[in-house]
């Protein structure tokens, strides 16, 4: 049995009434497992072809998972950014509306990443999507998630909101504001959580919840949307800092989340002293109610007239070293050169027409490589993003020796052609290898290689 703090207990038993007994005993079960299939990569239907994990579709997400398996992480699947893990109820949020696959999507508060790619599915090649996290530890786990699934047109940094404000002012259609919480509804998976709640910590985190949502009105575009989630149950957090930022934004409104969310969850509570009259429209995610852990979700609006885009450049285009352009020729089939740009110093591939202030980005789009003298070396993020238009291709099966030797950091005989080539499973880029003379030879990174 979960040793829970007496506080929380009775906070929880007001909530609930005569569900907290089927609250605890939910609480003191097994967690569910979860994962995404990552579209970029492979279509849901493709991938249910090649399905090698006991699996059930979740309702409300398309392309999520439940899933019994062990050591999923160590599977081809996963190395090749196929598959995100991520528990079922966190990835009710981003399907709390429809997104335009046009829009610029922000997520501010982004680690590790499941609601980031998340959303980065649901847009299209003209689609920008920003993730923001103010940890850099953090940040480059961030990082690593969506380089891990080939992601484009994705732009990852590390500073607090009231900064970020000022970076990119009404510059966004969509913000994913999943705040800092006290956690009360990750319980079931962590113990350290229930050691560290506290009410002060609750009045703490409500605090800066406020905080950083008065970041996001100044990061939106007039008409946009903030969806506010959390994953903990208190009144203070949810519904209280839904009510209170109402009250201060009155341009802002709460709305109703789509059909299969409100299936899946129940009302936002109505609390003494809350003016906010829908606030039934926020919803909540209970364990004992459905496969998952705790989340809150809320939807809010911007009324204000939308507003004429501001024409964005890239301050950042400069003359590409001709060394960039002769690796991309040799290596790709085809590519944009318009897209083609430097930051911070090294080859990146991302859209041209958004402005990026140097030195804003920890990481901006699809880093190609590193200029060396007269060559380049190319980065990973470049063989998982790219390895469609590769030109030289190794496909292996998940479940051949080939594949393990290369997840190994191995080195392995081939037929394919000298140069650049990229090792597939499943036609899902894996990583790269410098083939000569019929040796791959391995460029697997050091850190994500298997045991």
């Amino acid at each position: 049995m979960k040793n829970l703090p007496i506080e929380f207990s009775e906070r929880m038993k007001a909530l609930l009434g005569n569900e907290y007994d089927d609250y605890i005993k939910a609480l003191n079960a097994p967690p569910v497992r979860a994962f995404r299939v990552n579209t970029e990569k492979i279509s849901s239907e493709d991938f249910e072809k090649i399905n090698s994990f006991p699996s059930q579709k979740i309702p409300y997400v398309d392309n999520g998972y439940y899933f019994e398996f062990d050591k999923i992480g160590n599977h081809p699947y996963h190395h090749a950014g196929m598959i995100y893990v991520q528990e079922p109820a966190a990835m009710a949020p981003a399907e709390c509306i429809d997104i335009n696959p046009d829009w610029k999507v922000l997520d501010m508060c982004a680690a590790p990443g499941g609601k980031s790619t998340q959303l980065k599915n649901k847009l299209s090649k003209k689609g920008i999507l920003v993730s923001n996290e103010i940890i850099p530890s953090r940040c480059k786990i961030l990082t690593g998630n969506i380089e891990r699934l080939g992601l484009h047109n994705c732009v990852t940094t590390c500073m607090d909101t009231a900064r970020l404000a000022k970076t990119f002012p009404k510059t966004f259609d969509l913000i994913m504001c999943d705040a800092p919480c006290s956690g009360e509804g990750m319980f079931r998976k962590d113990d350290v959580a229930i050691d560290e709640w506290s009410n002060e910590n609750v009045y703490k985190c409500a605090e800066r919840q406020a905080e950083i949502l008065d970041n996001a009105v100044l990061l939106l575009k007039n008409g946009g949307y903030i969806i506010y989630a959390t994953c903990t149950f208190s009144l203070e957090e949810n519904e209280m800092t839904v009510d209170n930022f109402l009250k201060k934004h009155p341009d802002f409104e709460l709305i109703p989340v789509n059909e299969k969310i409100i299936y899946t969850t129940v009302d936002g509570i109505k609390f003494d002293g809350c003016e906010c009259e829908n606030i039934s429209f926020s919803r909540r995610f209970y364990p004992h109610k459905n496969k998952g852990e705790g989340q809150f979700m809320a939807v809010l609006h911007s009324k204000l007239d939308p507003t004429a885009e501001y024409g964005y450049s890239n301050n950042n285009k400069t003359k590409i070293d001709k060394t960039v352009k002769e690796f991309l020729d040799d290596a790709l089939n085809e590519y944009d050169e318009e897209k083609v740009l430097m930051y911070n110093g090294n080859p990146a591939y991302f859209t041209p027409d958004f402005k990026i202030p140097k030195g804003a980005a920890f990481s901006c789009g699809v880093t190609i490589g590193e200029i060396r003298k007269n060559y380049i070396q190319p980065h990973h993020q470049f063989f998982m993003a790219m390895g469609k238009n590769f030109k030289r291709k190794i496909n292996l099966s998940h479940d051949s020796y080939e594949i393990k030797k290369y997840l190994h950091g191995e080195e392995f005989d081939t037929e394919c052609e000298n140069g650049w080539a990229v090792v597939t499973v499943e036609n899902c880029t894996v990583g790269g290898v410098k083939v000569v003379n019929g040796r791959a030879k391995n460029h697997y990174p050091k850190g994500l290689r298997t045991k």
